[in-house]
């Protein structure tokens, strides 16, 4: 209860309260201001209004277009953006028993906050969009359309909405946390719905928007404003569980931490490098083949030597040496106009044609070409015509002779092999390789993924190896060859999230799902398509094919079955059958009431006392008599009665017959003291009729209505049922009002099924998309941290985890905003 406490404490201190009336411009909406009426709407006009302080407008007829410009509505939509705090205010005077839209901000079907009065059913009615993105409505019995002005206020305040009407508060309810999150061409209209539909008659004046908590002071300034909103109570929870997940979070990484410098408090750690099978400590230098190397916080860092021109001076010429990587200045032999290092060997032949053998030798006081003695040739296994002569040897090779293996491989030092000719062997880098020196006695590693020389293709990356590359398959995905991969075939693996009747496609990282034809979603849930949908909650099982819900018949579940006329419903003889869309109802008939145990027959109907309960109409000259299911006017005896009645305080003589004042379609007369009233008798060939009573026999086409599909015309005072609304013609206008659903009584968790209107009641609490929250029914998450039935959180470890309490059970599902 610590969240309580402290609520109330800033409540006391006065922390949230309004501080006075006037409003930031910043925080209010002009709405007629913004609209511009006069010059922009026709059938709009300015009139005398409720006061003078500002201008009032009439807004009559079907041809008007009262929606504001796109410059307007932005201005008001960025007010209006991400507000859970705001309030609606207007002043105005609805004509009797018209019906019509005050103010709609709606983006296609979606509608942000759309307010309607109807005359025709006297309540108010508010839809607007949950921030769970589901359209929500509430209705509120009230008629504005009594033809006085009145001062409407509605105030919203996170989750909870109160209605003023003429500074008095009527209605309190708590309800979804509206969502003002517009999208781009999202409309205001005022007055209507659009431009067919929803028209307003009457005047309004003082219409605005004002984005501060007790928003209805403005309008009646005397009113109490003293406590805080649920908004600044949500706002300030919120802020707390953010606390305590960065205080868990924080905690959690702390305790990891002290963990880990337990190992690390006593103990010096020091990251060798190892190279050619030798261990290096940390800075150590080192010389590989051609390259100077560091080790450097365990890895080895190499860098090519580089080699200045050698100087060299006369007699001697610059000479790579064994195990030396740059050329060093050697002394040479000079022989017949050519230059031979030590132990270079040269043949020549003399005047007989003898083959003369010289070599290279250098000493202190001596370097000359001096003659090696030749004791004898091997004999060779190859014919003459392969043997060839050299010009470092007298005795003749055969073709093919592997000079490698005579000792010329130990010159091919580092990622380098020997290679033979025909009249000798030279050093060449291995493949993957460049020379460092001309000889390529030293070769160094080609990094083929640094300098682009890879093959390495789609849903790979290049990763660089000794000699070569190397293509590895980005996550998710397997090899088809060296160079490439594919992903996973998740269709055929059964690896996919697709529906039962939906085609499976493989996709790069993944796949995709499409419904199969007749079947329409998302591919992962998929549900039959039936051509002009089911109506009245029907279900469609397969292409073309509804399941109707009770009540409902029909290739498309259009027809309403009446049960009180087709013999399903005996109702007792106290009750009358009422049919209703898709139910029934046994209501009592006139002079019973219910006695509170509500049976479905009407059994529970039981006599009034109209006597008694002074529900009578007996003049003062009769005396009421009680009977079952009325009363009656007796005269005493000896009394000459007039047998006239009283009605609303007068005095009606017998046989005189009346329009009720509040109603002009229910006649009423005075027979021998009792009061008799109906509705009017419609006869549709009396010239005469009244059209308003009897809309039925209304034959002009400005009467009918026409559906927002455009292809359905109903005609005045024709009802049908759409979209769980109960919606009649009246004049040209649609009313529409929610279906009314049987109470669901002590039911915790509640779902709408798809398909259907009214809610049921389920015991598995992760089903339900209602709830009676209950504040004393907590959970604890991972972190131990205690939520609030209600809340919402992201699970530990997850990015589309999205847990949710309630009422003490921990509901854990995808966030859909992760897909």
């Amino acid at each position: 209860m610590g969240l309580f406490k402290l609520y109330f404490a800033l409540c006391t201190l006065g922390l949230f309260c309004v501080s006075g009336l006037g409003v930031d411009p910043a925080l209010h909406v002009d709405i007629f201001q913004e609209f511009d009426l006069v010059r922009s709407s026709a059938g709009v006009s300015q009139v005398q209004g409720f006061h003078n302080e500002s201008r009032a407008y009439l807004f009559e007829g079907t041809s008007r277009n009262a929606r504001a410009s796109l410059k307007a509505v932005e201005r008001i939509l960025k007010k209006l953006r991400g507000r859970t705090e705001f309030t609606l205010l207007l002043t105005l005077k609805q004509e009797r028993f018209s019906s019509g839209v005050l103010l709609s901000i709606h983006y296609g079907e979606q509608r942000f906050l759309e307010v309607e009065s109807s005359g025709l059913r006297n309540e108010i009615r508010l839809f607007f969009q949950s921030s769970d993105q589901r359209q929500q409505k509430e209705v509120f019995p009230y008629s504005l359309a009594d033809g006085h002005w009145h001062k409407v206020s509605l105030a919203f305040s996170a989750t909870q909405v109160v209605l003023h009407i003429d500074c008095n508060r009527i209605y309190e309810r708590i309800v979804e946390t509206p969502s003002m999150d517009f999208h781009r061409g999202t409309n205001i209209w005022l007055g209507q719905r659009n431009d067919a539909h929803g028209f307003f008659r009457g005047v309004m004046q003082d219409v605005q928007l004002v984005v501060i908590p007790h928003g209805y002071v403005v309008q009646c300034p005397d009113l109490n404003r003293t406590c805080p909103t649920c908004n600044d109570f949500h706002g300030l929870v919120q802020k707390i569980m953010e606390l305590q997940d960065i205080l868990a979070k924080t905690s959690s990484k702390l305790a990891l931490a002290e963990e880990k410098m337990k190992y690390l408090d006593g103990c010096y750690c020091e990251r060798t490098c190892t190279l050619n099978g030798e261990i290096y400590r940390d800075d150590d230098a080192c010389i590989d083949g051609c390259r100077n190397c560091t080790c450097s916080n365990g890895t080895v860092e190499c860098e090519n030597i580089f080699c200045p021109p050698p100087q060299c001076p006369p007699d001697t010429a610059p000479i790579y040496m064994p195990g030396a990587c740059c050329k060093e200045c050697q002394p040479v032999c000079l022989f017949r106009g050519r230059v031979y290092v030590e132990g270079d060997r040269k043949s020549v032949h003399d005047s007989e044609g003898n083959c003369l053998l010289f070599e290279c030798r250098v000493s202190a006081s001596d370097r000359s070409m001096r003659r090696v003695e030749i004791t004898s040739c091997p004999e060779l296994n190859c014919p003459e015509s392969e043997q060839i002569t050299l010009t470092d040897r007298c005795c003749k090779v055969c073709r093919g002779h592997d000079f490698c293996a005579e000792g010329h491989s130990r010159s091919c030092v580092e990622n380098s092999d020997c290679i033979n000719l025909e009249a000798g062997a030279f050093c060449s880098c291995k493949e993957g390789y460049h020379a460092l020196r001309d000889d390529n006695a030293y070769c160094q590693d080609i990094d083929e993924c640094a300098e682009g020389k890879h093959y390495c293709r789609e849903n790979t990356m290049c990763m660089n190896t000794p000699g070569s590359f190397m293509c590895v398959c980005n996550t998710g995905y397997v090899r088809i060859d060296d160079y490439s991969c594919t992903e996973h075939d998740e269709c055929v693996h059964g690896l996919n999230t697709c529906d039962e009747n939906a085609l499976c496609f493989n996709t790069v990282g993944g796949h995709s799902c499409s419904c199969k034809p007749g079947f329409i979603g998302n591919g992962t849930v998929c549900r039959a398509l039936c051509e002009g949908q089911c109506l009245n909650g029907g279900s469609c099982v397969s292409p073309d094919t509804c399941v109707c819900q009770q009540g409902f018949t029909g290739k498309r579940c259009e027809t309403d079955i009446d049960e009180c006329s087709d013999g399903f419903v005996e109702c007792d003889s106290r009750a009358t059958c009422v049919n209703l869309p898709g139910w029934y109802h046994c209501e009592c008939r006139d002079g019973y009431h219910d006695n509170g145990m509500f049976s479905a027959n009407g059994e529970s109907c039981e006599d009034i006392d109209e006597c008694e309960m002074g529900r009578h109409s007996c003049a003062n000259d009769t005396v009421c008599f009680n009977v079952d299911g009325g009363y009656d006017c007796r005269c005493p005896h000896g009394r000459n009665c007039t047998g006239d009645c009283a009605h609303d305080g007068k005095v009606k003589h017998n046989g005189q017959i009346w329009v009720l004042d509040d109603d002009r379609c229910s006649v009423c007369s005075c027979q021998s003291g009792l009061v008799m009233c109906r509705r009017m008798v419609c006869d549709c060939e009396n010239p005469t009729v009244d059209v308003l009573c009897c809309p039925e026999c209304d034959p002009r086409l400005s009467s009918q209505c026409l559906h927002q599909n455009g292809l359905l015309a109903y005609s005045n005072g024709e009802t049908w049922v759409e979209n769980c609304q109960q919606c009649q013609c009246m004049r040209g206008e649609v009313d529409c009002w929610p279906i009314s659903c049987a109470p669901v009584a002590a039911c915790e968790f509640t779902v709408v099924p798809e398909g259907e209107c009214c809610p049921r009641c389920v015991t598995d609490p992760c089903l339900a998309d209602t709830v009676r929250n209950d504040i004393t029914k907590t959970c604890e998450d991972e972190y131990g941290i205690t939520r609030f039935s209600g809340s919402a959180w992201t699970k530990h470890g997850t990015e589309c985890s999205l847990c949710q309490c309630k009422n003490g059970h921990i509901c854990c599902s995808v966030d859909p905003l992760c897909l």
